[in-house]
């Protein structure tokens, strides 16, 4: 029971990690972190997985050239806001509706069903960042969430069933557009920073789909 509870706590620091570097621009502390001897080791554990060395390294490499970027906190907020703040035309919006809507337009549909997943578990969007459902930062920071929600069940087979439901929802929430993102993402950053997290993020997803289907 103990490791279980620790495995999705992992997961979960994971998924909050990651939304938390897609949701707005980092600041010089954040980047002061990302260099830091905490985050070195975490970034360690991480290249542990075979699955994830080469991306855990492209990620390493990415944050080195950041420590010889002149004003690097300031041209890394330009290149989050020219990636995710623009048009599709010139970079990577990071909402499913953007991919796999009807319309092309926000709020299409997976923004409804990303609604509905939040309403099913009373998982609601932090206040204070006012964007579509079906953005990144929400649907990361919601699987997170429904991963800790598996660790306060006792019984075995509800705790089945919430890994159940983890796997359906990135199977059929994030799996179905995050490439296409990841893919429009290496198109239009020059600098790699974010390429090479996106790429980690997904190297991460396809390793966490196999783990829950017991692979």
């Amino acid at each position: 029971m103990q490791e279980f509870i620790a495995i999705n706590e992992q997961r979960a620091e994971f998924y909050w990690w990651m939304s938390s570097l897609f949701a707005t621009e980092l600041t010089q502390q954040d980047l002061d972190n990302y260099h830091g001897g905490d985050m070195d080791n975490y970034y360690s554990v991480l290249a542990m997985t075979d699955e994830l060395k080469a991306p855990i390294a492209e990620f390493r490499d990415a944050l080195a050239k950041l420590k010889v970027r002149e004003d690097a906190q300031l041209e890394l907020a330009a290149d989050f806001c020219g990636l995710f703040l623009s048009t599709p035309k010139s970079g990577a919006l990071p909402y499913a509706s953007m991919y796999i809507g009807e319309t092309g337009l926000l709020n299409d549909k997976p923004a409804v069903e990303m609604g509905q997943w939040m309403d099913k578990y009373g998982i609601a969007q932090r206040k204070d960042f006012n964007e579509p459902f079906d953005h990144l930062a929400v649907e990361l920071d919601f699987m997170g969430n429904l991963t800790i929600l598996a660790n306060k069940e006792t019984d075995e087979e509800k705790q089945e069933a919430m890994m159940q439901e983890q796997q359906r929802f990135l199977e059929t929430m994030m799996l179905p557009w995050i490439e296409q993102f990841q893919q429009t993402v290496q198109q239009f950053d020059k600098f790699g920073f974010y390429k090479a997290a996106a790429n980690l993020l997904v190297s991460f997803i396809k390793l966490d789909q196999a783990f829950l289907k017991g692979e």
